[in-house]
């Protein structure tokens, strides 16, 4: 208790220190409008990232939909919020997106988790789209032309804060008995049934909460960018966002919010080059796995550098013998 404690404070400390940091800059101009959208993609795809690192890096189960639940969440918060045109519209419309992202996740997730590996990742690729085409097509939605003035509440303020509780939500989950459960049907998953552990409940309840957040992520895009349309939240989003969660590391919170970062800022200067942007891009990701194939972070994290930890987990270790 007392190691996830601290664990936690030192990541309060650098959420508050980045907070500051950047606000700081926004105050004295240093930061522009054209910053701004780098810090909200970045911000966007963290989140996107650590609640598909819960599936794939933690629980070890392939999905290609995340797209699909991020569409949800921003669809549903774009209606409520046009309609309500308020603060407490846009909260209840970030609620609701994300609730409704976590039930489209409980009812896919029951059929398809049973699946494994490849076929896994099809079924989930399969719903992604199913989840486009439907949005694609219906009236209230505007269909292929997509939803357009959306009122914009989404701040730097509102970004941190959704950001910062979805690092230390999903930090605490992976940390708790269900996480580690989690974790034990990465690694094992017949050794896991084994032991009692029920797979089936555990990997729903991951894509769940997985999809939960996704539906933030979405809800938080459309509030911000004022449009929003089915192709948005195609293939190519899906795996954007698995691409992240691969090049930080299968299984590290912190690796998700650097490579986010680093992916984020790396696209906003390669805008110039155009015609190189994408060779650039597609170079640097082969290099790294190539040099670094379990990602920049692999399995560690920021509070992995210090010994406290570390030594207290010695200490437990030696009383429990």
């Amino acid at each position: 208790m007392r190691i996830l404690m601290k664990k936690n404070l030192l990541i309060l400390l650098c959420l508050i220190v980045t907070f500051v940091i950047v606000q700081v800059l926004i105050m004295n101009g240093i930061i522009t409008r054209f910053h701004e959208i780098t810090i909200a993609t970045i911000c966007i795809n963290i989140i996107l990232a650590v609640s598909l690192n819960l599936v794939t890096g933690f629980t070890g189960q392939f999905s290609l939909g995340h797209a699909g639940f991020m569409s949800i969440g921003a669809y549903v918060c774009a209606i409520i919020n046009s309609r309500m045109d308020s603060t407490l519209g846009f909260l209840i419309g970030i609620l609701a997106g994300a609730v409704a992202a976590a039930i489209v996740g409980v009812i896919i997730g029951i059929p398809t988790l049973r699946l494994k590996g490849d076929y896994l990742a099809i079924a989930t690729l399969g719903m992604a789209e199913i989840i486009r085409v439907i949005f694609l097509n219906l009236k209230i939605t505007n269909g292929a032309a997509g939803f357009s003035g959306i009122p914009r509440y989404t701040n730097w303020m509102w970004l941190f804060i959704f950001t910062a509780g979805s690092i230390i939500l999903i930090n605490n989950f992976i940390r708790s008995s269900h996480g580690r459960a989690c974790i034990s049907i990465r690694e094992d998953e017949i050794a896991a049934e084994s032991m009692g552990i029920n797979t089936t409940k555990y990997k729903v309840m991951a894509f769940t909460i997985g999809a939960f957040f996704a539906g933030i992520a979405g809800a938080l895009f459309a509030s911000y960018f004022y449009f929003i349309k089915p192709d948005a939240f195609g293939f190519l989003k899906s795996i954007d966002i698995l691409v992240i969660v691969v090049l930080g590391g299968m299984g590290s919170i912190t690796g998700s919010v650097i490579a986010a970062t680093i992916l984020a800022v790396l696209t906003t200067f390669l805008q110039e080059f155009t015609a190189v942007r994408m060779i650039i891009y597609a170079a640097l990701l082969v290099l790294i796995m190539i040099f670094r194939p379990q990602g920049l972070m692999g399995t560690k994290e920021i509070t992995d550098i210090f010994k406290f930890g570390k030594r207290e987990e010695r200490l437990n270790g030696r009383r429990n013998r």
